[in-house]
């Protein structure tokens, strides 16, 4: 393939996608090689673990069904973890109950998420399983260490394919990015690339907690280079949102990999910044509740967050979010790529194999994995919202999955999602829209404490609320005075009733949505009974989990079924009820379920396996499993 990089003559009018597909890439042979990790990226990162800047990571255990290229087993942060306490806790109480585990709480930004960081001595996964299991908080868990969704060494084709497959050409002619910044949460970005340097606004380095946001380990500024590399310069190559900014994030250490924690700040951070779009490749992100809950942060605040699929080239029972945008990877063919992750989570597809792009030290290459259809898709994101600004983020992505090409089974399906994404038909869908005018409310309901229940001390308050487009907060009212304010779901409270006096007080819960719809819900009257004791109400669902089958393939006559649970008040109150394809096939009490499968009459292909497991105070939780029954 050949480019031609002579600039248009002065004067000529050609179309913007004629002039940029005339110097997308100029193929070098002595810029496409691997840059390897210069000396002093390795000492950099030995002396910020030393001076305490880069947290230290765990020895770990063997990863499960993680794909090629994978070089060491997955740790965590050592001396920290990350929990979310129920909105209204006061901070004296949660200063009081970490302060227990010998732990002290940073709050994350305006967000509701908090670094704990912990005692040289205490045990990460003791602590988050015991504060996770504790009434008081939403989620706890360990900050886990997350790779890159890239495939190494892996043949490239030596041109942008990907452009004209999505149809870039013809999206540049209505839209190039401007005016829009897309945070590339990633090992940071080449500042002095000739590609990327003009494009680069100021960002944080999370990791090490400065403003130095200099690639340590290449990866970011190929997956910067993916997204919004400059165009029309006669240099290298094209981005699909040419003239989009680009925000360094810094969340990674020099070998490239990354953490919740590090990964949730940096969403948080370009939020509260206005960022509108972020780009994060790294694997299985959707299985975090910190990330997960920075990430609607963003979508709460105009944004959508885009991350990789993953690279196992399995299935992933990975967590199914509307927070983030998981992406597959297609090939030329517009096959799903073989190595590129499957399962329900995976919202869309996007080109993925031999994406020519920038490396570090100012040269091109060409590189393959998740981590490249994900800022393909970052980049088509740029493209509509810069084709109509005022468009709001939720019609933007559902025009993004209604105008992708329709791959694999009809409708959405784990392989491909909505499908592959098409840039000249979302950027005119998104630029021809009638902004969607929202008049319908949330619907709102208090459903735990019960109607004329006596309280004291603090008081678990749960809320359940539903939204056409999305609820942005919830605001608990007792006696009409707003007593805490719950800005991401599950929507759980804790209420502090020693501030009125005993007898009769009305709770009422708020929902709001982005439009500004609001809607009460039904007034929960409860009668506040204090003496001494401070009491949490139980209001946490129990934790269950299917031990076996596990997802796949399953064959022979009988297929065992083993359940494990556990609760914050014992396992004792525990109630199991096992659905195969939802129907009910046994019931049980305790801490373990089992039951025998007989798939002898069972119909070949694709069956659920569901456990919901259910506590004496009622609160629910459930497993799933999905298995193909092969003959």
């Amino acid at each position: 393939m050949n480019i031609n990089h002579k600039a248009p003559a002065a004067g000529s009018r050609k179309p913007v996608s004629e002039q940029l597909a005339s110097g997308i890439i100029q193929s070098s042979t002595s810029n496409s090689q691997h840059i390897s990790k210069p000396w002093y990226h390795l000492l950099g990162g030995i002396l910020a673990v030393f001076l305490g800047l880069a947290p230290a990571i765990s020895s770990a255990e063997p990863p499960e069904g993680r794909g090629p290229g994978v070089k060491k087993p997955l740790g965590w942060a050592k001396g920290r973890i990350l929990v979310m306490p129920r909105a209204g806790l006061p901070e004296k109480e949660l200063a009081k109950i970490l302060g227990e585990h010998g732990g002290k709480g940073r709050k994350i930004g305006q967000s509701d998420l908090y670094i704990v960081d912990l005692p040289g001595n205490a045990s990460e996964k003791a602590v988050a399983a015991r504060l996770a299991h504790h009434p008081a908080f939403k989620f706890a868990e360990i900050d886990q260490e997350v790779e890159p969704a890239l495939i190494p060494n892996d043949p490239y084709y030596g041109s942008a394919w990907h452009l004209p497959k999505i149809g870039a050409p013809s999206a540049w002619d209505g839209s190039l990015g401007s005016g829009v910044t897309i945070a590339i949460l990633d090992s940071g970005v080449d500042p002095n690339h000739p590609d990327l340097s003009l494009q680069l606004v100021p960002g944080w380095n999370f990791y090490e907690n400065n403003s130095n946001t200099s690639d340590v380990y290449g990866h970011g500024t190929k997956v910067a280079g993916s997204a919004a590399a400059m165009a029309n310069n006669a240099q290298g190559v094209a981005g699909v949102a040419a003239l989009a900014k680009i925000m360094p994030v810094r969340v990674s250490g020099s070998n490239g990999y990354a953490t919740w924690s590090a990964i949730s700040q940096g969403l948080i951070y370009a939020a509260d910044r206005g960022v509108r779009v972020a780009n994060a490749s790294f694997l299985g992100l959707t299985d975090s509740s910190s990330t997960r809950s920075a990430a609607q942060y963003m979508k709460d605040k105009g944004g959508l967050v885009i991350v990789s699929g993953g690279n196992t080239g399995v299935l992933q029972n990975y967590a199914v979010t509307t927070s983030m945008v998981a992406v597959a990877a297609t090939d030329s063919n517009d096959f799903r790529a073989s190595w590129s992750s499957y399962g329900n989570y995976i919202s869309l597809a996007a080109p993925g194999a031999g994406i020519w792009t920038t490396t570090m030290g100012g040269g091109y290459g060409a590189a393959s994995g998740t981590s490249f259809s994900s800022p393909v898709t970052a980049g088509v994101v740029a493209l509509m919202m810069a084709a109509k600004p005022a468009l709001p983020n939720i019609q933007i992505e559902s025009l993004l999955y209604s105008t992708a090409v329709d791959l694999g089974t009809a409708g959405r399906d784990p392989y491909y999602g909505y499908g592959r994404v098409d840039a000249a038909r979302a950027v005119q869908a998104a630029a021809s829209a009638v902004i969607a005018g929202d008049t319908q409310a949330p619907a709102v309901s208090i459903t735990s404490p019960a109607g004329g229940s006596s309280v004291t001390g603090l008081v678990g308050v749960n809320v359940t609320a539903t939204d056409n487009v999305g609820v942005t907060r919830v605001e608990l009212r007792a006696n009409s005075t707003t007593v805490a304010v719950d800005t991401s779901a599950p929507f759980t409270f804790i209420w502090d009733s020693t501030g009125v006096t005993n007898g009769m007080v009305s709770l009422v819960a708020y929902a709001f949505d982005a439009a500004g719809n609001s809607k009460a819900s039904t007034a929960v009257s409860v009668n506040v009974a204090n003496g001494t004791t401070t009491v949490i109400k139980d209001a946490t669902a129990p934790q269950v989990k299917i031990i076996n089958p596990v997802a796949g393939n399953v064959s022979g006559n009988n297929v065992p079924i083993s359940v494990n649970a556990s609760d914050d008040s014992g396992a004792s109150g525990i109630t199991h009820m096992l659905y195969i394809d939802g129907a009910l096939r046994a019931t049980g009490k305790g801490s373990t379920l089992g039951y025998n499968w007989n798939i002898r009459n069972v119909t070949a292909g694709a069956h659920t396996v569901q456990v919901v497991a259910k506590d004496a105070a009622g609160n629910s939780a459930s497993s799933s499993v999905n298995v193909m029954v092969v003959k």
